[in-house]
């Protein structure tokens, strides 16, 4: 098939069905990994005798590539050919997800590791690329949401498949299950998907794809190293020193490029701007909100993690049943609307979630986290649809590649800024806490600086082996009460940054025909 800028195929169409098909498989290999890891974790770390600092990376050399390079892949597959990009992504990805499975020692993982994340950004961006590409304007909304639908099903599968694995002792599998959705989405994509790209291009910005990559790896190394560091590490500071140098440098040399790896002018459209300043603070907000309120129902309300995983099923049902209609809507009236109602809903949800205190346990979870939960989960599926409806069309069609490209750097790039910030400020928090709870304890002062130093730890702190019950165990109350304030203020600013995503759309998201930056 000839390389087009746009094709017009509806839904229904066999050209459509593979389209969806092949997109949703490649998609589910990063999804069902990177949700079934977190369960792995510890059967990972105890046969390959890691340690935490190890797992961190076994994490985070993913992202750290995937961050760096996802702009990078999407402007590729708008250049050389989105299937063809994409195919590629998927050909690294299997074969970095092969050699985690086969993987001997920690340090081999996290290499790997690595070469799954170069895949995921050549791969990731290409499937709303090539969804956009493919079908006509008036399904183009329809398309994503059964995307988004098919996409949240699997991913629900990860967490429970990885647990199921891990518990028999092959949680190797998690990666080796990528194998033969790898060769399936290739060879559908191969022989059954229409090819585009960007008409006329020609040469790619090889000097600004090396800027960017560096200024966003340093960028991303440095949040990711601020937790545990601290932000006035000369490391932290150095690393985002140079990422902030390398943008600027980078944005300088791009106006001066006749065809840029991330062409500027997409920025002057204002509702291209907007949805990505929305997408910063909201996902943000969703990042906090999924990492509290994890640490705050396992680590303090006594749920196990088995039960935590069943919490989060609201969120994926609500995507499931409200995604694919969300597609059709937006379709008809605009993304706007949606993308006001939609982060104001989820604000009232995380506002609601910061009201909850120490419960029962599970047995009270229909009566205190379940409402709250659905409310934020109701606000988030009326979102995500829209969101990306309105990232692809308010570009032209030749920038789709990169338009995701960005868009899915944005939302990577918030979670990880935002649990740097929150994690240095929930520490100090915490710790602000228990110090005003312990003052009332009868203890001395060497006691209380053990006390003060296990809140590094957060929900996991612990009374220190020396304290004798039942002094220990009114210190362990004092961690648990303390943790729980600070995960209110944690819900309750994440409420506040929703709510900023909504007043966003307000001001700059245009109403029900987007203005692509072409017009």
């Amino acid at each position: 098939m000839s390389a087009q800028a746009q094709h017009d195929y509806p839904l229904n169409c066999p050209t459509g069905k593979w389209t969806l098909i092949s997109t949703i498989l490649a998609s589910s290999m990063a999804f069902i990994d990177s949700t079934a890891l977190n369960v792995i974790l510890p059967s990972l770390q105890k046969d390959l005798s890691a340690t935490g600092s190890d797992l961190f990376w076994v994490l985070n050399s993913y992202l750290l590539m995937l961050a760096s390079l996802i702009i990078v892949g999407g402007s590729l597959g708008d250049k050389r050919g989105r299937v063809k990009v994409f195919k590629f992504g998927i050909l690294i990805f299997t074969l970095g997800s092969a050699a985690c499975g086969l993987s001997q020692d920690i340090f081999q993982l996290i290499i790997f590791r690595s070469i799954q994340g170069i895949g995921g950004a050549l791969m990731i961006p290409g499937s709303l690329a090539i969804i956009s590409a493919v079908f006509s304007k008036e399904e183009k909304g329809k398309a994503i949401g059964t995307w988004s639908a098919a996409t949240t099903i699997v991913t629900v599968c990860g967490p429970v498949l990885g647990g199921a694995l891990a518990d028999i002792g092959l949680w190797r599998l998690i990666f080796f299950i990528n194998v033969p959705l790898g060769i399936l989405s290739f060879f559908a994509l191969h022989y059954k998907v229409p090819e585009s790209k960007e008409p006329g291009a020609s040469k790619v910005d090889w000097w600004g794809a090396a800027l960017l990559t560096f200024s966003l790896a340093a960028l991303t190394f440095g949040f990711l190293e601020m937790p545990e560091m601290g932000y006035q590490h000369p490391v932290v500071i150095i690393s985002l020193a140079i990422g902030l140098i390398l943008l600027v440098i980078f944005i300088t040399a791009e106006k001066r490029v006749h065809e840029p790896m991330v062409p500027l002018s997409l920025f002057k459209n204002k509702t291209f701007s907007g949805v990505n300043l929305l997408s910063f603070f909201l996902y943000a907000a969703l990042g906090a909100t999924m990492l509290f309120l994890s640490l705050n129902i396992i680590q303090v309300q006594g749920y196990s993690q088995f039960q935590a995983g069943l919490t989060f099923l609201p969120f994926s049902a609500m995507m499931i049943l409200v995604a694919r209609r969300m597609g059709s809507l937006s379709d008809k009236y605009g993304p706007r609307r949606f993308l006001i109602i939609g982060p104001a809903i989820t604000g009232v949800g995380m506002y609601w979630l910061s009201t909850i205190g120490m419960t029962a346990g599970p047995s009270e979870y229909w009566s205190t986290f379940f409402p709250s939960f659905l409310t934020f989960a109701l606000g988030m599926s009326i979102t995500v649809v829209p969101l990306t409806t309105a990232v692809m069309a308010c570009v032209d069609e030749s920038k789709s590649g990169i338009a995701s490209g960005i868009n899915n750097s944005v939302t990577r790039i918030s979670g990880t800024f935002i649990n740097a910030i929150l994690g240095a400020f929930a520490i100090f928090l915490f710790a602000k806490y228990v110090q005003a709870d312990i003052n009332a304890l009868d203890i001395s002062t060497e006691q209380k600086e053990l006390i003060i130093e296990e809140t590094a730890q957060l929900g996991e702190a612990l009374a220190p082996e020396q304290l004798k019950s039942p002094l220990s165990e009114n210190v362990n109350r004092v961690y648990d009460m303390s943790f729980i304030k600070t995960y209110q203020w944690v819900e309750r600013l994440s409420a506040v940054l929703a709510w900023i995503s909504a007043l966003i759309a307000v001001f700059m998201v245009e109403g029900r025909k987007v203005r692509t930056d072409s017009d």
